[in-house]
């Protein structure tokens, strides 16, 4: 029996599935990886990506946020890729039960999910930081600079966690509930080096732990199943 056989053997054998993603279930869909050798932390900019995207560099410099946030960080033209319809698949059939992802790009909803808990946010979602008012991505895009909110006058922040901020506290939660409750956990297209999301693999006390990702991870030794290939050409064959 091959990997693909095997783990299609344990997705019939389970019940409740829980799929645990990171930024290689994105990349078969064009968005660059931070850490990859194309990643955000191999290329030239005036400051780190981690600068940039810290609270602290966005409350000091907003524009030059926003210069690379609509440059590097919104996805104008990507589409769900075999992963992220397979899972939408999975769960409509039943099988499985949350996807708990680390990406901010709103594909896993695009393709069908209902049941995402986004760990760092959405570039779907902003809202302006004096009033709530809400506003979806197309307001970032049709605008230049820092935008504004309509209603108040205040500045517009997308709904992200951003480097020196904490994690949603229910979405954490959530994550953690269904991890836990799951019989089956599917991790991919991460390394498992970015706390504290990574550790919310540790909750997890069900039957099959599956790892498919192209390099090795943290988690190696307790898996029942690894895979080395990408995410999407994996999900696609069972």
């Amino acid at each position: 029996m091959n990997e693909i056989q095997m783990l299609a053997a344990m997705v019939r054998e389970s019940e409740k599935i829980v799929f645990f993603g990171g930024a290689g279930v994105s990349t078969e869909s064009g968005i660059p990886d931070f850490r990859g050798v194309d990643g955000l932390y191999h290329q030239k900019y005036d400051y780190p990506p981690e600068t940039i995207l810290s609270h602290s560099f966005f409350m000091q410099y907003p524009e030059k946020f926003y210069q690379f946030y609509r440059d590097k960080m919104i996805s104008y033209h990507a589409e769900p890729n075999a992963a992220h319809l397979k899972l939408a698949e999975m769960e409509a059939s039943g099988k499985l039960i949350a996807v708990v992802t680390q990406n901010i790009d709103g594909l896993h909803q695009r393709a069908g999910s209902k049941k995402v808990l986004e760990l760092h946010g959405s570039t779907e979602r902003n809202y302006c930081m004096a009033c709530g008012k809400k506003f979806d991505i197309d307001r970032i895009r049709a605008t230049d600079g820092v935008p504004h909110c309509d209603a108040c006058g205040g500045i517009i922040r997308p709904d992200v966690v951003l480097y020196e901020e904490g994690l949603d506290n229910r979405t954490v939660n959530g994550s953690i509930e269904a991890i836990a409750d799951a019989d089956m956990l599917i991790v991919g297209g991460t390394s498992l080096t970015v706390y504290p999301a990574a550790g919310l693999i540790d909750y997890f006390s069900g039957e099959y732990l599956v790892l498919i990702n192209g390099t090795a991870t943290g988690a190696d030794s307790s898996a029942s199943l690894i895979i080395r290939e990408k995410i999407g050409k994996v999900l696609a064959q069972i």
